[in-house]
C-alpha cells in the first residue's frame, strides 16, 4: 500500500465518520425539536432542524461521491465533508 492510498484512505475514512455524525446531529435536532413541540418550549427552532438536515444530506452525497470515486475528485468530496462539518459546527453551535 502506497502512502498516498493510505492518505486516499484515511481522508475517506474521516469524512465519512464526520458525514455520520452530522446525520446523528441532525436526527438529534429532529428529536429536540418534536420533544419541545410536545412540551409547549420552543426547541431549537425549524430553521436550525432544516439547516442541519439540508447539512447532513449533503454531506452523505458529498461522501458517496468520494466513495465511488478516486483521484482529485475523491480527495475534494472527502475535504468538501470536512470543511461543511466545520462550517455547521462554526454556525450552528460556536458562533
Amino acid at each position: 500500500m502506497t502512502a498516498s492510498h493510505l492518505g486516499e484512505r484515511l481522508s475517506r475514512g474521516l469524512s465519512g465518520v464526520l458525514a455520520g455524525g452530522l446525520v446523528v446531529l441532525a436526527i438529534a435536532l429532529c428529536v429536540a425539536q418534536w420533544l419541545a413541540g410536545t412540551a409547549g418550549r420552543p426547541g431549537p427552532g425549524l430553521a436550525t432542524v432544516a439547516g442541519h438536515g439540508i447539512a447532513a444530506a449533503t454531506a452523505v452525497a458529498l461522501q458517496l461521491v468520494a466513495d465511488r470515486c478516486r483521484g482529485r475528485t475523491a480527495a475534494l468530496a472527502s475535504y468538501a465533508v470536512v470543511l461543511l462539518t466545520a462550517c455547521v459546527l462554526w454556525f450552528g453551535w460556536w458562533a
